[in-house]
């Protein structure tokens, strides 16, 4: 790398510092502990920049009744708060869209992780500041240490308490200034016994419960370096937005493994603080086996909402199937993603991973990771479980309707036993139990088909060993044939159980890639927008039932495209949560952090930072969704991304080429009024003016020819009127020809003497037989359609030369020729003269036309069922010759 490449500013940090542009600014006031002076810190700075001049409001301020605080806050203007009536009580919450409507230069917004009364917009306050900053408004807040999501178990663990209300570490990360507020525990506690923090009683007992010594010094050093962390993050920012040198750190990447314990949120934590102490990327992967397949809904559950928290944090999720080898999938993995770390959940007395993975991962991990760093997360031991143990609890997979199959089904594997007792040795007949096992193992899984090895073991013993009809044993080989019977048929019980499972999972797996392949197909074939919402709709609906709807941008509102099945219009939360979706570009409604309270779920469909459209979903079943589930409509939310995408292509590629046609042909029309309409007038006016001028220097012969000028113009000027007329009737459909049988040489005739003035240079040579059968046409209109062709012919043709006209029966039609000897049309343009307003380029002593005549022409004809081109007259390619083939009035004769 040159020395230019090295000083060169990193494009992601210039990307990062642009996309802020436009958005307010956030400044958090951190603190380790309630009443350090977050607040009074926060009024202070507010009051110095109204000073300034700077417009500051007060959208929310606590001041727990502290009377310093409470006079800072005078003189600020204050928004009034919502009420709210939740639970037969009145609360009052921050009016955000007051806030957001003033547009003040500042916002004061106090306790980020507070959370709002539910029926609000957001379900915590830190989103509302979200939207505040979206706005472009600057923002002031206050945040505690132990309020921060990754710091939420360890303050549990100093304190002994755990915090409820929690803000995503993303928001700190996005703030663009922190100031720490720092007060010594001595200072703190001594406020406190004052009654500056709570009232006495309150103090009394936050004394004793978390606002101890100790407490407080473990909460003011976690402060310290998130602040700090923070800082060392901007520090590295600046540095490579400005191509500062210096020393970079090594980029590394954890990876985090979980399970369906109640130690995997922990997991995810911890990955996280370390992620952040390291300053390097992070990845949380789910290794699904077959036990996963037979997990609870609980467990379910416990696993999705890790996997969420984890997204919410920022990492990457994957989910994959491992073999036998659960720790080699891990391995492996860790080295795809180039991961160092390799972060598991150990769980108390190792049970976690045993119930995850069905071995000791962790030493297996340990064993082989000779290139990585693998650490253990121990899940602590909750407070209502010291000192005592429990026992663990056999929860069965199975249903006892499975159970009770399997007993008939032994049952009926042992008759058969019995009744091929006289044909096989006493010793086979463990095989026919042994199948029965299998059968079990197949159809119902592991749990029943351990059942099965039992009865087989109990029935075997106690029906064909000596003595029979009891339960002892008489001869030690038969004792070593059931012992062997019984591990056997467990051990060919677990492969058929475990194989089972597999193939359950391969086939849920290629049926959601089916499911994919066939949305992805329906909605590529759609050629409208609509049409690829219905088809996705359906499609969706139909995989995994869910009532599904489509929203679009239609103007300025968001309007529902499609829905399957046909749903009731939403309702104004509905409404809510579904805009919120479109504008944020940010999942909302049911199952996530913003308008939980929603039936539905809104997923945005984006594509290239811009939201096309929004997915709705609704469950049709009473349970949770799975993070399959999720994942799997992401995939249908990108697929009809790219759709829209190709819709909205296409439409925009339409509406450029329909702009770009009318601009054609209004240019051509302006120029045909301007030029060939004005034209005749001219003569007109001038030939009129002349004749009233009663000037003795006019004979009687100029008069006339005057007079014949005017004519003649005007019969110009009407054939042009007309042309524009047939042209609007044939582009909105209203030419209908009234067809009788006409005979053509009477058309003809018509048409020279509508052409009589321009005929005269040219030698018209006709040629039509006297035994020429009837033609079906409108007289009217195909006289229109020989006047436009004749005309057009005296347009190019050189005078004195001939212009021919040629008719003979062809078929059940008439072909009729109208040959001139001009230039000629080059073979290119020769299918092109029959458009509208379309000329041929010819030098300035040939009169160019209005680009009609021929283009309706065609439309005459074609409206009669007849066909009209163009050709050469001569071999050389100069003359031009059209051909009009036009029906016969009765065709059999």
């Amino acid at each position: 790398m040159t020395e230019t490449e090295e000083a060169r500013p990193d494009p992601d940090a210039l990307l990062e510092e642009a996309s802020g542009e436009g958005r307010g600014k956030l400044k958090i006031f951190l603190g380790a502990a309630p009443g350090v002076g977050k607040t009074y810190a926060m009024l202070e700075a507010a009051r110095r920049r109204a000073a300034e001049g700077v417009d500051v409001i007060a959208g929310v301020v606590e001041t727990h009744g502290r009377i310093e605080t409470e006079t800072l806050l005078a003189g600020l203007e204050v928004v009034p708060k919502r009420a709210h009536f939740y639970r037969e009580r009145i609360l009052h919450e921050m009016d955000l869209e007051t806030l957001i409507e003033r547009r003040p230069d500042l916002a004061l917004i106090d306790e980020l992780a507070h959370t709002n009364v539910p029926g609000s917009r957001h379900e915590k306050r830190w989103q509302d500041v979200e939207d505040v900053l979206a706005a472009g408004i600057d923002v002031y807040t206050t945040l505690n240490v132990q309020h921060l999501e990754t710091m939420n178990d360890r303050v549990a663990r100093i304190s002994g308490v755990r915090v409820r209300e929690t803000v995503p570490d993303k928001v700190l990360e996005q703030a663009d200034e922190i100031e720490l507020i720092d007060l010594p525990p001595g200072d703190l506690l001594k406020r406190l016994r004052e009654g500056k923090v709570y009232v006495q009683d309150q103090a009394a007992r936050a004394v004793q419960n978390f606002f101890s010594k100790g407490n407080l010094t473990a909460l003011r050093e976690l402060a310290m370096r998130a602040a700090a962390d923070r800082v060392d993050a901007q520090l590295m920012r600046h540095m490579r937005s400005t191509a500062t040198s210096g020393p970079w750190p090594v980029q590394e990447r954890i990876l985090v493994c979980i399970d369906d314990g109640p130690a995997a949120r922990e997991v995810v934590r911890a990955g996280k603080r370390m992620a952040d102490r390291a300053r390097v990327g992070w990845i949380v992967m789910h290794a699904a086996t077959d036990r996963s397949d037979r997990m609870s809904e609980e467990e379910r559950d416990r696993l999705a909402s890790a996997l969420r928290l984890a997204e919410r944090l920022g990492a990457e999720t994957s989910t994959l199937r491992a073999g036998d080898n659960v720790a080699a999938t891990i391995l492996e993995h860790a080295r795809r993603v180039n991961a160092s770390r390799i972060v598991l959940g150990r769980g108390r007395d190792r049970r976690t991973l045993r119930r995850l993975f069905h071995e000791d991962v962790a030493g297996a991990v340990v064993a082989q990771a000779r290139d990585f760093e693998v650490t253990l997360i121990a899940d602590p031991p909750r407070k209502e479980e010291s000192g005592r143990r429990r026992l663990p609890r056999w929860r069965p997979q199975a249903t006892g309707a499975a159970y009770l199959r399997a007993i008939l089904i032994m049952a009926a594997f042992t008759i058969a036993a019995m009744a091929l007792e006289t044909v096989l040795p006493v010793t086979a007949l463990s095989l026919v139990f042994m199948t029965g096992v299998v059968v079990v193992a197949s159809v119902y899984g592991l749990g029943p088909s351990i059942a099965a090895s039992a009865i087989g073991f109990v029935a075997y013993n106690f029906i064909f060993t000596e003595p029979r009809l009891t339960f002892r044993v008489m001869r030690e080989a038969e004792l070593v044939t059931l012992g062997l019977f019984l591990v056997a048929s467990i051990v060919t019980g677990n492969l058929a159980a475990r194989l089972r499972a597999r193939a359950i999972a391969l086939r849920d797996s290629v049926e959601r890639t089916t499911i994919l392949h066939e949305f992805a197909r329906s909605i590529a074939v759609a050629p409208t927008s609509e049409a690829v919402a219905r088809a996705g709709a359906q499609q969706i609906a139909a995989a995994i039932a869910l009532d599904v709807i489509v929203l679009r941008r239609i103007g300025s509102r968001i309007e529902t495209i499609a829905s399957e099945p046909e749903a009731a219009p939403l309702d104004m939360r509905e409404r809510t949560a579904s805009s919120y979706a479109f504008e944020k570009g940010s999942p909302a409604g049911r199952g996530t952090d913003t308008l939980s309270a929603s039936q539905w779920l809104f997923l945005p469909v984006r594509a290239a930072e811009e939201t096309l459209a929004v997915l709705g979903l609704r469950s049709r079943e009473v349970r949770p969704m799975t993070a399959e589930d999720r994942r799997l409509l992401e995939a249908f939310a990108s697929q009809l991304a790219l759709a829209f995408e190709r819709t909205d292509l296409v439409d925009a590629l339409e509406a450029a080429r329909l702009s770009s046609e009318t601009e054609r042909l209004r240019s051509a029309l302006l120029s045909s009024v301007s030029h060939d309409l004005r034209t005749p007038l001219v003569s007109i006016i001038g030939a009129a003016s002349s004749l009233a001028d009663e000037e003795p220097g006019y004979t009687p012969e100029m008069r006339h020819e005057l007079a014949v000028t005017i004519r003649e113009e005007g019969e110009r000027l009407d054939r042009y009127i007309q042309n524009l007329l047939d042209m609007t009737r044939l582009s909105h459909g209203a030419l209908t020809p009234r067809r009788i049988a006409a005979d053509l040489s009477e058309i003809v005739g018509n048409a020279r003497r509508r052409l009589r003035g321009e005929l005269t240079r040219y030698k018209i040579e006709t040629t039509i037989p006297e035994n020429m059968p009837a033609i079906e046409v409108d007289p009217v209109l195909i006289e229109q359609v020989l006047v436009n062709v004749l005309d057009n012919a005296a347009k190019h043709a050189p005078d004195g030369t001939a212009i021919r006209l040629r008719a003979r029966v062809d078929g059940p039609a008439i072909a009729l020729a109208i040959a001139d000897q001009g230039p000629g049309i080059p073979a290119e343009a020769r299918h092109r003269v029959f458009e509208m307003f379309y000329r041929v380029s010819t030098g300035d002593a040939q009169r160019a036309g209005t680009g009609l005549g021929l283009a309706i022409a065609r439309g005459i004809v074609e409206a009669h069922g007849g066909r009209i081109r163009a050709e050469a007259t001569n071999p050389d390619g100069s003359g031009t010759t059209i051909v009009l083939r036009l029906p016969l009035a009765n065709p059999e004769v």
